[in-house]
């Protein structure tokens, strides 16, 4: 065998190695019953992930642009952490896009109780730290969740965490951004999309909105709303807040480098915190 195809088997074995190396981590679908017992009980972290598989999200983008965020960030946390990933959920509370078309759970006492009853199944299973990745923002689909992991922590003592959208986002994102502010469907979360799916961005259909919304000059939690009544102050012809027409894949790829950073480190150091000591 001359020293050239030699190079070349050992190039191609050491490939396929790698292709092949086992992952530290697991979605909870592929495994068998007694496998999936096991990893439960042994991981360190098992991950609820949510990401709206159908909301609106303006006429340029794809309704599922939540999920292949949560997808893109599962994937990472598979590939780098000890986790296990259960099968993610879908459809969930979103009030503000109610006048869309789109999947919603309305009731937010049935998408809680949907996820309390979740966390509960792998708490019975004795998984020792539960993580909700929720790619909507804390005070809007984070709310239920929220209680269902309050809930969770106060009866079985699992620690629980909701790591939402807005915590993996720092400054960085921000001094990426060119416009003015956004939201929702903006130049950001359009950015991102034309990174992981540009054949389903529509660039020609991107706008700019910011609405007629003042600045709140007042303390307090007022949920906001896109609606589709031109009387109602926050009427939105488009579905979205900010401006798309600024978005790049380069910022795109970018702001999800920062995101699957903050993302990985929060799991990191979750993974250390104390369990409840067994009587």
């Amino acid at each position: 065998m001359s020293t050239v195809s030699t190079i070349v088997l050992i190039t191609v074995s050491l490939w396929s190695i790698g292709c092949y190396a086992e992952a530290p981590g697991v979605r909870l679908g592929d495994l068998s019953w007694p496998e999936a017992e096991r990893r439960i009980a042994e991981s360190p972290i098992v991950i609820i992930p949510f990401g709206a598989g159908a909301k609106e999200h303006g006429a340029h983008l794809p309704m599922n642009a939540d999920q292949v965020v949560m997808d893109y960030l599962l994937d990472r946390a598979l590939e780098s952490a000890d986790v296990v990933v259960v099968p993610p959920v879908l459809h969930g509370w979103f009030p503000a896009f109610r006048d869309f078309p789109g999947t919603e759970v309305a009731d937010p006492a049935v998408f809680q109780a949907y996820i309390y009853q979740i966390g509960m199944s792998l708490a019975g299973n004795n998984a020792n730290r539960l993580v909700f990745l929720n790619m909507g923002i804390s005070k809007a689909t984070g709310l239920p969740i929220s209680i269902a992991a309050r809930e969770i922590r106060v009866q079985t003592g699992i620690p629980t965490l909701v790591v939402s959208w807005g915590d993996l986002e720092t400054e960085e994102i921000e001094l990426l951004a060119e416009q003015r502010e956004g939201g929702h469907a903006d130049e950001i979360e359009t950015s991102i999309n034309l990174y992981l799916q540009p054949q389903l961005v529509h660039m020609d259909l991107a706008v700019q909105d910011y609405g007629d919304r003042e600045p709140q000059e007042f303390r307090g939690y007022a949920p906001g709303l896109l609606a589709r009544d031109p009387n109602d102050p926050a009427y939105s012809g488009s579905g979205i807040y900010g401006d798309a027409t600024l978005a790049t894949a380069e910022k795109g790829k970018r702001a999800l480098e920062i995101m699957t950073r903050e993302w990985l480190k929060t799991l990191d150091g979750f993974a250390r915190v104390p369990l409840r000591r067994s009587k």
